[in-house]
């Protein structure tokens, strides 16, 4: 077809009535060709126009974006018990943040954590420690950027609990008044003041199993916890509705393994128990943070 097609642009016209007869079947012919050959193109382009739409590139799904990991301290301690959580995070290219918990009460120190957290844009995964729990389990409420809960050898009140209440109710914590020194300071409420461990009690009670030296250092260097924060309520807890985790340090002397399992349970927690102290960020940093990326995972 294609050369019958080059062969009928080079014909040449005759002379006489013969030929113009000759000219116009030529004509004739010529234009049957060139509809066949329009035809024939067509078969070929159509084909070929189709293969080039089914090879259109798609532009691929926008990625969810990894959460950031604000982790709450909570009482005896600061933001450098989280120091080797951090560093594990850190390595994986994670945003983390150790924001100062004041440590004056669970309604004061939860709305804190709750004007700190709005502050980040995106997915959250919150994780507390100690009396760090119960601030994250007030301030996560209502929040619909924080996506995991990670209790580390933490409380989780339900609605109306204190902490003294909950430490009644399993008793056998270290932290108990004669293992406190309660100092006042100025402008407190009244009958309020800052409890401390004292330092011969903190190695046995918060730091059993690490370094002596070490427990020293973390007794000499603690922060303390405004008493009215033992008694205060907590409030509609944010585990309700965000799924969480935990960690219960089997050797845990300031609050009570049992008190920990029977919160973290009826808050349908992921737990994972360590044969380690209070301090577990401390003492086995490496599963704490295995447990926080349980929680990222479970939730992006």
């Amino acid at each position: 077809m294609a050369s019958l097609c080059a062969r009928a642009t080079f014909s040449m016209p005759g002379k006489g009535i013969t030929m113009h007869i000759a000219r116009i079947a030529r004509r004739r012919r010529l234009r049957l060709i060139v509809t066949a050959c329009a035809a024939a193109i067509a078969a070929v382009l159509i084909p070929a126009s189709q293969i080039a739409s089914a090879n259109v590139i798609r532009p691929a799904a926008a990625a969810v974006p990894r959460p950031t990991i604000v982790l709450e301290h909570g009482a005896w301690a600061d933001s450098g018990s989280w120091d080797a959580v951090v560093r594990n995070l850190q390595r994986d290219r994670y945003t983390v943040y150790a924001p100062p918990n004041p440590l004056q009460g669970i309604t004061y120190d939860s709305a804190y954590l709750k004007d700190f957290l709005q502050s980040i844009t995106g997915p959250i995964v919150l994780v507390g420690h100690s009396y760090g729990g119960a601030v994250i389990t007030n301030a996560a409420t209502g929040d619909k950027q924080v996506k995991a809960l990670v209790y580390i050898d933490a409380f989780a009140p339900a609605k109306g609990q204190s902490i003294a209440q909950l430490l009644a109710a399993y008793p056998g914590s270290c932290a108990a008044p004669a293992n406190l020194n309660f100092v006042p300071f100025p402008g407190a409420p009244k009958g309020v003041a800052d409890a401390y461990i004292k330092q011969s009690a903190f190695p046995s009670c918060m730091a059993n199993g690490l370094p002596v030296s070490e427990a020293r250092v973390l007794a000499a260097t603690q922060r303390p916890l405004a008493s009215i924060a033992l008694g205060q309520k907590s409030g509609v807890p944010a585990w309700k509705t965000i799924p969480s985790w935990s960690v219960v340090g089997t050797a845990d002397h300031a609050i009570p393994p049992a008190l920990q399992l029977a919160m973290d349970q009826r808050a349908h927690a992921r737990i994972t128990t360590v044969h380690a102290p209070h301090l577990s960020m401390i003492s086995d940093p490496g599963i704490v943070t295995r447990v926080i990326l349980e929680a990222v995972r479970a939730t992006s």
